[in-house]
């Protein structure tokens, strides 16, 4: 068997990253299958805000039901948010990661970044980004998953909008932010 194939070399080495295209591929599957079985797409910009309602009504129920934000929230999704297809999506998204950087030899902590780059600007710069993309999820209605790839999976013009702004905004700043990962 091909070291490719097995779980890792006889080193301890990780085994290889799956093809792109493959990925594609199984990615594309993935996303036809949960229409077709859910009638949803992907997407899980709003399970942060799921957990957080549940949490809060689970800790501080008069907290929530006093809170305005939790009130619209509770109109518009009537079941309670431990029982949330979105929950259980984020739930299948954490297991998922684990298995697979277990039987690929990968799972442990590491922080990625340039050689030029110290590890508290990486997790400022990370931080960062993380909090204008969620604020921009929420303003859009949707993350790459949910407006990007589900958007697109039913050829809607607002998904194709949102891809070509993704891509075409990483690239436009990709040019002012190069030196946090190359020389």
């Amino acid at each position: 068997m091909s070291p490719r194939n097995a779980t890792s070399s006889p080193d301890g080495a990780p085994r290889p990253y799956l093809n792109p295209y493959a990925a594609g591929v199984v990615l594309g599957l993935v996303l036809l299958a949960t229409i077709f079985i859910t009638g949803r797409g992907l997407g899980a910009s709003g399970g942060l805000k799921t957990f957080l309602a549940g949490t809060v009504e689970t800790v501080a129920p008069a907290v929530y039901e006093q809170s305005s934000f939790y009130q619209k929230y509770a109109a518009a999704h009537p079941v309670t948010p431990w029982k949330s297809w979105l929950f259980f999506e984020l739930i299948g998204l954490v297991l998922g990661a684990l298995f697979s950087g277990l039987i690929s030899n990968r799972l442990g902590w590491k922080l990625e970044r340039g050689p030029g780059v110290g590890i508290r600007t990486r997790v400022i710069f990370a931080l960062l980004g993380g909090v204008l993309f969620g604020f921009g999820s929420q303003l859009g209605r949707g993350c790459t998953s949910g407006s990007a790839l589900s958007g697109m999976a039913v050829m809607s013009l607002g998904g194709i909008v949102t891809m070509l702004a993704i891509f075409g905004g990483a690239y436009a700043l990709a040019f002012f932010f190069r030196k946090l990962w190359v020389k």
